[in-house]
């Protein structure tokens, strides 16, 4: 019986929780981190953030880019010019309105994309198979929980090729 009270006690400890997820996000990070670490030289993390918007949400107005990385068109606008530098985006006519421009992701850049998701779904799978079966069903439970508390939306194995940036807008404080 006090196995039980402690472990409700632990899990309805907001602290406890808190450091748990702190310890959780810090091996994500350092996950992210080695799977960008190959293409470290070719591209920085915004220009990475970059690639993720334009691979999800195929070829796209400046304003738009922009809009989505919550940066200043003209922030963006020296990412996207590196970036067509570096064979990884070009620029485009807009099929809909042809003087318009759109960006748009090349095969490199896509390349790219796919390597550092590849290089990351790897390692989280092999740090997800050292747990236990049973616990990955909670493991799951909890993360669903915590992803919809959060407004990120649920990556399903339809779409699990979508590279979600993860960097939504802060959720507001309660207070």
């Amino acid at each position: 019986m006090t196995d039980r009270r402690q472990s409700s006690q632990r899990v309805d400890d907001v602290d406890a929780v808190t450091r748990a997820v702190l310890t959780a996000s810090r091996l994500l990070v350092a996950v992210s981190a080695r799977s960008l670490a190959a293409v470290e030289e070719r591209v920085t993390l915004p220009q990475f953030r970059l690639l993720v918007v334009l691979s999800t949400g195929g070829p796209a107005k400046l304003v738009v880019l922009a809009d989505r990385l919550g940066v200043n068109p003209s922030t963006a606008m020296r990412m996207i010019d590196r970036l067509i530098a570096a064979g990884l985006a070009a620029r485009e006519a807009n099929p809909v309105n042809r003087r318009e421009t759109v960006l748009r992701l090349t095969d490199d850049g896509r390349a790219l994309v796919d390597d550092v998701t590849s290089r990351r779904r790897r390692e989280i799978e092999t740090i997800v198979k050292r747990i236990a079966p049973a616990q990955r069903t909670t493991l799951i439970d909890a993360l669903t929980a915590f992803n919809e508390a959060g407004g990120e939306p649920t990556v399903t194995a339809a779409d699990s090729t979508l590279h979600p940036l993860g960097w939504v807008e802060a959720l507001p404080q309660e207070h």
